[in-house]
């Protein structure tokens, strides 16, 4: 796994009141790749996205109440499925529970989930409408 997190996903209880405050409040711009209910903006080399809170659990397959989740996640965008498999696997022989194994998306992609050992969720991702730059940094549209 190269030492590398690309997107901080935060999962909001009132998405357009979150939106307004990024893009109005902070004065940051979207990135064209946003859609619907997710919104992500360009960081210099990472990605901040807002996705609604419920959504998020539902995605991770876990309850939006009490401490098994915290509404945020990171994500490591791998290269392909490939990557995806061998990270996840990487992750949980390293003591990581997997929370949702890798499988096709809704959105397109290809992801699954674990938590570290401490609880804190990751994202394992492949993105077909995402590349990297030279740097391995996250290219959006």
């Amino acid at each position: 796994m190269r030492q590398k997190l690309n997107i901080i996903t935060l999962g909001v209880k009132d998405f357009e009141q979150s939106l307004h405050f990024y893009e109005t409040g902070l004065g940051w711009k979207k990135s064209a790749a946003s859609q619907g209910d997710i919104v992500f903006f360009p960081l210099g080399g990472m990605v901040l996205a807002i996705y609604p809170r419920q959504a998020l659990a539902e995605d991770i397959t876990i309850k939006d109440t009490g401490t098994g989740f915290s509404g945020i996640t990171l994500a490591y965008n791998a290269k392909n499925e490939h990557e995806v498999d061998e990270v996840l696997q990487k992750a949980q022989t390293a003591g990581a529970t997997i929370l949702k194994p890798a499988q096709k998306v809704f959105w397109g992609g290809y992801s699954g989930y674990f938590s570290d050992p401490n609880g804190y969720v990751f994202e394992v991702a492949h993105n077909p409408f995402f590349g990297f730059d030279n740097h391995d940094n996250l290219i959006l549209p």
